[in-house]
């Protein structure tokens, strides 16, 4: 999967609107959340949060008359085709995460009920919950090798440029989340997107999470503790409510790209 984005100079109009000014700073507040975050579930949760209100603010800024003299342009014909082509693979990736967490979490809640009701073959259902697990992790370290970032210079008009920043640092939140949902640390912070380029992603090591806690606790059965299944519980909630949000907000940016390219 290539992230293309063309890296803006200094020349970038910001003083033509204050939603150009707005999207600046949330770009800014979001490779400086890159540099402080932690892989944990409420970090990466907030990080969604903000990816959810970039793409509103995109949006605002797809619509700026500007922008729309700018997206039907011969000369960006490919560079929006890229943005168009960029938008649909992170609606893949939100899928991909939403129903990766969605089996999971219909796992838990059949183990849940049988650890109440204290019948049912809970060991089976435990060994099924971490094949899906295994099955699941396998798929999601498939997506991660295919993250990969590229400089493209076909843009050229520098409003445009902000769109790509922008999915590549969103690609970036998601190259965190398939990380913490499989148990292996990110391999790059990703800080900024100029450092994306030609940069080779190494070998995760494992790290401690909700995920994994539950996933030690399963497989020995004799430490299983119904509160970390309950926090893992929550903790897939909570992302899935931010990446449900997130998906409407792409959907809208995605149509008022193609409307605008329609007038």
């Amino acid at each position: 999967m290539a992230v293309s984005f063309h890296v803006r100079s200094n020349s970038y109009p910001s003083r033509l609107h204050p939603q150009v000014s707005h999207v600046d700073e949330q770009l800014t507040r979001l490779r400086s959340s890159e540099e402080t975050s932690t892989s944990s579930s409420s970090s990466i949760c907030q990080r969604i949060c903000n990816l959810q209100d970039l793409h509103e603010s995109l949006d605002k800024l797809v619509r700026l008359p500007f922008t729309q003299h700018a997206l039907p342009k011969e000369q960006n014909k490919k560079a929006v085709e890229q943005l168009l082509d960029g938008s649909l693979r992170i609606l893949d990736l939100c899928n991909i995460s939403k129903d990766a967490l969605s089996q999971m979490k219909e796992g838990l809640m059949e183990i849940q009920s049988m650890l109440r009701r204290k019948r049912g073959d809970i060991s089976g259902e435990i060994k099924k919950y971490l094949a899906s697990r295994k099955s699941i992790k396998k798929s999601l370290q498939k997506v991660l090798k295919s993250l990969k970032v590229k400089q493209d210079q076909d843009c050229n008009h520098e409003s445009l440029a902000v769109f790509g920043e922008a999915e590549a640092i969103t690609v970036a939140l998601f190259d965190s989340l398939f990380c913490f949902m499989s148990g292996s640390k990110p391999c790059s912070k990703w800080l900024l997107v100029s450092k994306l380029m030609n940069q080779k992603r190494l070998t995760c090591e494992a790290q401690t999470n909700e995920f994994t806690r539950v996933d030690s606790e399963f497989q020995s059965e004799k430490t299983l503790k119904m509160e970390d299944v309950q926090i893992l519980e929550s903790c897939i909630q909570d992302l899935e409510e931010g990446l449900e949000s997130l998906s409407k907000s792409l959907i809208k940016y995605r149509v008022s790209i193609l409307n605008t390219l329609g007038h």
